[in-house]
């Protein structure tokens, strides 16, 4: 995946050089596929970094919850939530019979959706471990 990520954004740009080597001239078209190609080259990108060293850190803090993807190479902007008392629960992903969902952890008017899919037992085990006791 990462060859064809590398390739979408070199090939357009050399095929512009050769093109013009050739003693063609310099064409919108050049610009137009290297835009395209670089943007569907940096996609490829992001998903096979995600895939390789991808990892999200949730840090629940006292009164916030900071989250971020790491992607090995770049990370993405971190969230923030300012919260009093989060409220955790988890969605259902993917085919019903993988039996996977994701976290969920939102407050009043905002929420954080996790990206990693887990079991449900697993993410039934740490809602008890997260939720709050109540009396």
């Amino acid at each position: 995946m990462f060859f064809f990520a590398f390739a979408s954004f070199i090939l357009p740009v050399f095929g512009t050089i050769w093109g013009l080597v050739l003693g063609g001239g310099l064409e919108i078209g050049y610009f137009i596929g290297i835009g395209l190609f670089s943007i569907m080259g940096f996609y490829l990108l992001r998903v096979a970094l995600w895939n390789t060293y991808g990892e999200e850190t949730i840090e629940i803090l006292e009164n916030k919850i900071i989250y971020e993807a790491n992607y090995g190479w770049f990370k993405d902007g971190k969230k923030e939530i300012a919260i009093s008392v989060p409220s955790y629960s988890f969605k259902s992903v993917g085919y019903e019979e993988d039996n996977e969902g994701v976290l969920v952890i939102s407050s009043e008017n905002t929420q954080i959706e996790s990206i990693v899919k887990m079991p449900i037992e697993q993410i039934e085990a740490l809602l008890f471990v997260l939720e709050p006791v109540k009396i």
